[in-house]
């Protein structure tokens, strides 16, 4: 079995880019910030705002920590099979409860779509066998 390839550049940039988006999207629209159509997507579930105040810092923190572990774990496919199914989730969710999301400018398709793709790229990275030295 081929050893993985793990310090490939384009694979180090996939997990540093996966890293940050999932850093940010946790931090500054849930935590920092609160967005508005955060709350909205948490209120549309029949929580009331305190509530979905909570759950929304909450999901806040496990989406910084599911990004740290990009950071951390370079060769696990399976961090990446999370990834994909996490952006198709998250994408079958808004489009259950609000898919007016999915017309805006800025909307979960292509969010979602460029990221898990990122994730698609890195497994193939992550398979791809070493150069001979």
């Amino acid at each position: 079995m081929p050893k993985s390839n793990t310090q490939h550049p384009a694979l180090l940039s996939i997990h540093l880019a996966l890293a940050v988006l999932w850093i940010y999207q946790g931090l500054v629209p849930k935590i920092l910030f609160q967005a508005a159509d955060e709350l909205r997507i948490w209120q549309l579930q029949g929580l009331n705002e305190i509530q979905a105040v909570i759950l929304m810092q909450i999901s806040g923190c496990v989406e910084i920590a599911f990004g740290l572990l990009f950071l951390v774990l370079k060769k696990h496919q399976l961090l990446h099979l999370l990834n994909i199914i996490s952006m198709l989730g998250l994408s079958a969710l808004i489009l259950a409860v609000d898919p007016r999301y999915f017309q805006q400018a800025f909307n979960p398709f292509v969010m979602n779509t460029a990221m898990a793709t990122l994730s698609i790229a890195a497994i193939a990275l992550i398979k791809e066998p070493q150069p001979s030295a």
